[in-house]
This record gives structure tokens, sequence and C-alpha cells, in this order.
């Protein structure tokens, strides 16, 4: 469903996030796919790498620098939305930040733009994406 930009700046931070947390997942599973993994199992493990908190406030982290204005006021909006529960295995400050990228890839999606959720999918993971490129090519030697 694509939305104009005024439909979606008027939905709370929350919601964005609570859409936000589902594309993720897809990006995250496509990838992971794509990388010839077969195992469910092995799947959902790696996964973690990309859907903890901890693992997407670091991603954010490396995203800021490259948001427009608009993206980083969606994030902002994310971030400081009310009524979100931390877990412990997050710091509040983490979790926020998680919520917050949750929030732009929320927009992004109303916003039909694919092409720039991708874009910012693979800054934010580039680290995390290299490190499992470089594991499954090891071991795809070692068979």
């Amino acid at each position: 469903m694509l939305m104009d930009n005024t439909i979606s700046r008027t939905l709370s931070g929350a919601t964005l996030a609570y859409l936000g947390d589902a594309v993720l997942e897809v990006l995250v599973r496509r990838y992971l796919v794509g990388l010839g993994i077969a195992d469910g199992g092995a799947l959902s493990h790696l996964a973690l790498n990309f859907v903890r908190a901890t693992a997407q406030s670091a991603g954010m982290d490396k995203l800021l620098p490259h948001l427009t204005e608009e993206e980083e006021y969606i994030f902002k909006r994310g971030r400081n939305a009310h009524g979100i529960s931390i877990p412990k295995s997050a710091s509040a400050a983490e979790y926020r930040r998680a919520t917050g990228m949750e929030a732009l890839f929320g927009y992004l999606d109303l916003s039909g733009e694919s092409a720039r959720a991708e874009e910012l999918f693979r800054i934010a993971y580039a680290d995390v994406m290299e490190r499992l490129e470089n594991k499954n090519q090891t071991e795809g030697e070692q068979q």
C-alpha cells in the first residue's frame, strides 16, 4: 500500500515502527536466503544479528549521516514514541534508536521508497553482512 507523504506523516512513530519491524524482517530474510542458507534454524539464529535492538541501534548510528532531513525527522518521531516497553536485553537508548530505525523503514515502505530502504539496509548492516558472507564463503570452501 502506497500512502502519500501527508498520511504517512500523521501516523504515530509507534505505528510506523510496527510496520517497519516487518519491513526489516523481510529485508533480513531476503538477504539471508540469498546467501543460500537452507537450514531454517540457522536462518532464524542468523537473523538475530540484524533484528536485535542492539544491532538495530548500531545500524542506526551508521545511517544517521546518510539520512535526508525528512528521514531524520521520521527517525526522531519513532525514537521519541511514547508507550514503548523497554526489554531487558537492551538499554533504553538502544531500544529507542531501534524503534526509530523501524519507524524510518515503515515510513519508507508506506512512501513507496523500497529502493531507498534497500540502500539504507545495506549501509546499516554492511559490517554484519560482510562477516556473514565471509563466514559463509569459508564454510563453503571447507565442504
